[in-house]
């Protein structure tokens, strides 16, 4: 039996989750705010604690920081409203993990057999909480996104480098930009390059810089990259696009944290953290010697794939309300049932990128306050093959369940029955996978 801390300043919902707890043989403490609960947590033992993260006067993140000079129990984050910038405080500030409300009682158990396995918590650090809405901002609360943010809280104050894999348009630079917004490095410059878009002649110059007269029109001593996000983070876009005489110099900036400027005689030293995208299989590369094994190990620090849009259907509605409000945040229009089904209908080969200029279109093409099905412009037979019995015109929770059935009784077909195969393919935790196929009744037939 272990003693859980529930901090929630709903009463019904607090009352709730500890009869659940109960239920499973533990021991529930209840605090209505922040500060009983810290008070409740410096003089009683708590073995977990849950908290809420929105709660009047002091929230659930206020919590986080000063739980950790009082106890080392695993703080798990509740909330009804999910973000990625809530996530990735959330884990960044030491939340062991991070819940959406209701809380399914699989969801529990999981979660408790692992939180009260995990080793106390290090010391928490202040952070302010980023803007809801900005452009950059990364949008999901799928099961594959909300572990993407989860791994961007976790490293986000680290200088390892990161190399950020997945599709074209799936938004590997929103994920770079939120490790170096949510990192001690936000201070300092983000700089980016895209190495796809750079003659192979000039990218040694664009990212190491040059000096004066090395090469005809060289007229001026030129920084680079590396030089210019001294003390920040370098985003090296479509990293896989290099040449191999380029990644050799990069493996030497990497390892010894110093690059020479073209022209130059003399090593330059630099404090940059490194994340790399790109959308190629640099494995295949490898063997096909288009990328260097010695880059791709040094780069494979801390590893973040990005789901392609197809993978998390839940969020296809989020993420085009997002890109309507960045239109117009007063008065951002919205989507009539049939646009809203087109959109989960559509297979988003282009996926973000794709959906963010269909909302685009979409938005300037509507004449009134609702986007309707015409204005989206996608075809209307934008069905998924492969997925037969889906009834798109159904309700939209009813389709995304569907859907989901389908791509997991497939996964599990391919993977022959196993489970840990078949969440791989997924893209998901075998953890998260169990959690599915409890919710969608599967767990004794698949």
């Amino acid at each position: 039996m272990a003693r859980i801390l529930i901090v929630d300043d709903d009463a019904a919902f607090r009352q709730s989750l500890a009869e659940m707890l109960q239920d499973l043989g533990h021991e529930a403490l209840e605090a209505g705010s922040t500060g009983a609960g810290l008070t409740l947590l410096a003089h009683a033992r708590a073995d977990l604690v849950i908290v809420d993260l929105n709660m009047p006067d002091e929230d659930g993140l206020v919590f986080l920081r000063r739980a950790s000079a009082l106890s080392s129990a695993p703080c798990v984050m509740l909330t009804a409203y999910a973000s990625s910038d809530n996530t990735i405080e959330a884990i960044r500030l030491g939340a062991f993990d991070h819940l959406t409300k209701p809380v399914a009682r699989a969801t529990l158990v999981e979660m408790l057999a692992r939180g009260l396995r995990q080793a106390p918590q290090g010391q928490a650090d202040d952070a302010l909480e980023q803007g809801s809405h900005d452009r950059h901002q990364l949008v999901g609360d799928s099961e594959a996104m909300r572990e993407v943010f989860k791994t961007i809280g976790r490293a986000a104050d680290s200088d390892a480098t990161v190399l950020v894999t997945g599709e074209t348009g799936t938004g590997k630079e929103l994920v770079a930009r939120a490790l170096h917004r949510n990192g001690r490095r936000a201070p300092r410059p983000f700089v980016a390059v895209n190495c796809a878009a750079i003659p192979a002649e000039l990218i040694e110059s664009e990212l190491f810089g040059h000096v004066k007269g090395a090469f005809s029109g060289a007229v001026g001593e030129r920084l680079g990259c590396f030089r210019e996000a001294d003390g920040g983070t370098l985003f090296l876009d479509e990293i896989g696009d290099m040449a191999l005489t380029t990644q050799a110099k990069i493996l030497r900036a990497l390892q010894e944290r110093e690059i020479t400027p073209v022209g130059g005689s003399r090593p330059v030293r630099v404090d940059v953290r490194i994340v790399a995208a790109t959308h190629r299989d640099l494995q295949e590369d490898m063997r096909e010697g288009r990328f260097r094994e010695d880059l791709w190990y040094r780069l494979q620090v801390l590893p973040i794939r990005v789901p392609a849009l197809r993978e998390r259907l839940g969020d296809i509605l989020p993420i085009a309300e997002h890109f309507l409000r960045l239109l117009d945040a007063a008065a951002p229009k919205r989507m009539s049932p049939a646009a809203a089904r087109l959109l989960l209908a559509h297979s988003w080969p282009g996926n973000v990128r794709e959906l963010r200029n269909t909302m685009e279109r979409a938005a300037i093409l509507s004449r009134g306050r609702y986007i309707d099905a015409d204005d989206v412009g996608l075809p209307a037979d934008a069905g998924r093959p492969g997925m037969p019995g889906i009834d798109w015109s159904g309700t939209l929770a009813q389709a995304v369940g569907a859907v989901e059935r389908a791509m997991i009784e497939r996964a599990l077909r391919v993977a022959d029955g196993n489970r840990a195969e078949a969440a791989r393919s997924l893209g998901i935790s075998r953890q998260q996978l169990y959690r599915k196929l409890d919710e969608l009744g599967l767990s004794s037939s698949a």
